[in-house]
């Protein structure tokens, strides 16, 4: 008895393990990658948080499901060689209360779903896979008809689940763990505050299908959060700053800023932007990309101005980035699905004291500033920057609020052209 005791102890150490853990195979849960384990899952999260929370923990093996729901004092856990891996039916993700593209509204639940779970936190070193190969071939079909028909295709008609959502949770964690082929966005954060997202490997391919608008991590409405450690390649944003959209959003209370937000010593390969604001974005503050590696021909900093949404951007700092990249900055006039809502409103943006500086790329080109007619553009500081292109210059809107201070593009001072 004794000796069992101790090889049990030892195995309870060797997993990291607690009285709080339930190990979802000692629980019905069957390690088999072809049957659909949903309900067998959400018992188990079901059950440690009627006892009062706890850690749900997924061994090695690969384990197929839909929609996953933790409650409050849950979290989860996935062991070396875990794999959650995302049914590719979208039955299997119940539509409900939601938030997509700076709305809220109803559509289709997440793989993985916390709703005002304060304290949850996922912790690898396993992996999340969304298997959103059908998602993505069914959108592109989808698109081809539309282009077919002479109409465009909103991201909204295939339906398609996002890997991640939490809605409304303070003190998130997010550590070493591995998010894989989501089918709509891979980690979406919804009105949740001090949140650290910190080593996970986030990754959506290019070919041989794309996966499109499978953004790494969305910040919407969200205080407080620091994205340290990581490597994110996908095909849509690296990380992406959201909060409303239309022009009346910015007098909507569900929609709101993202402020105190600090990416560091993160490594971004391929994506259409390291850094975006805008798409779905009404206020950003105090956002800050430091020492970071491009492995990529995308913006470093992208900035959507929609001429449908009242925007403001404001104390945006870049500083310590090396690597190949696309521009520095491309900033734009973002129409996509414009829409002003039947109102006679004329929205207008204010960029404000952006500041890049100590910045040595490769790039494809220097970079772009233009937006709407009625925007506001002060502040803008390039200092201390090396750049290699193929061109020569930054075409610039904005010649009066650009202070450049030591910045140079293939041997020469930048030059501003219209």
């Amino acid at each position: 008895m004794i000796k069992l005791l101790t090889l049990s102890l030892a195995l309870m150490a060797s997993l990291s393990l607690s009285a709080k853990d339930y190990v979802i195979t000692r629980h019905g849960v069957k390690a088999d990658s072809t049957l659909l384990n949903t309900c067998a899952i959400q018992k188990v999260i079901d059950k440690a948080h009627a006892k009062g929370g706890g850690t749900i923990v997924v061994p090695k093996g690969v384990f197929l499901t839909g929609a996953l729901f933790f409650k409050p004092g849950t979290r989860l856990k996935l062991l070396e060689g875990a794999v959650i891996k995302g049914s590719d039916t979208i039955a299997d993700y119940p539509l409900m209360a939601s938030r997509m593209e700076g709305k809220n509204l109803d559509y289709f639940a997440a793989l993985i779903n916390a709703t005002h779970v304060n304290g949850f936190s996922i912790t690898g070193p396993g992996t999340i896979d969304g298997n959103g190969y059908k998602f993505w071939d069914q959108f592109w079909a989808r698109r081809e008809e539309g282009r077919r028909q002479g109409r465009t295709v909103t991201n909204l008609e295939v339906y398609r689940p996002r890997l991640i959502f939490i809605w409304g949770c303070d003190s998130v964690t997010l550590r070493d763990v591995k998010l894989r082929n989501a089918g709509f966005w891979t980690t979406h954060l919804y009105q949740c505050n001090d949140v650290l997202i910190e080593g996970c490997d986030i990754r959506s391919p290019f070919k041989p299908v794309k996966a499109p608008s499978t953004d790494g991590i969305d910040l919407d409405v969200c205080k407080r959060v620091t994205i340290r450690n990581c490597y994110i390649s996908v095909n849509d944003d690296g990380v992406c700053i959201k909060g409303g959209k239309g022009p009346l959003a910015h007098t909507l209370p569900e929609n709101g800023i993202v402020e105190d937000v600090l990416i560091e010593n993160c490594t971004f390969g391929q994506s259409h932007g390291t850094l975006t604001l805008g798409s779905e974005c009404i206020h950003a503050r105090n956002i800050t990309l430091r020492n970071c590696v491009m492995q990529n021909t995308c913006p470093v900093l992208r900035l959507k101005m929609r001429p449908d949404t009242h925007q403001t951007f404001e104390n945006i700092t870049i500083e310590n980035i090396t690597g190949n990249s696309g521009p520095l900055i491309e900033m734009r006039p973002w129409k996509q699905f414009f829409d002003l809502e039947g109102t006679t409103d004329q929205p207008k943006a204010t960029v404000r004291n952006i500041v890049m500086s100590n910045i040595h790329v490769t790039a494809t080109y220097f970079g772009e500033m233009a937006g709407n007619a009625h925007d506001t553009v002060s502040d803008i500081v390039f200092r201390n920057i090396t750049v290699h292109s193929p061109g020569q210059g930054m075409k610039c809107l904005y010649p009066d609020a650009v202070t450049l201070e030591n910045v140079t593009e293939n041997g020469e001072a930048l030059k501003l052209v219209p």
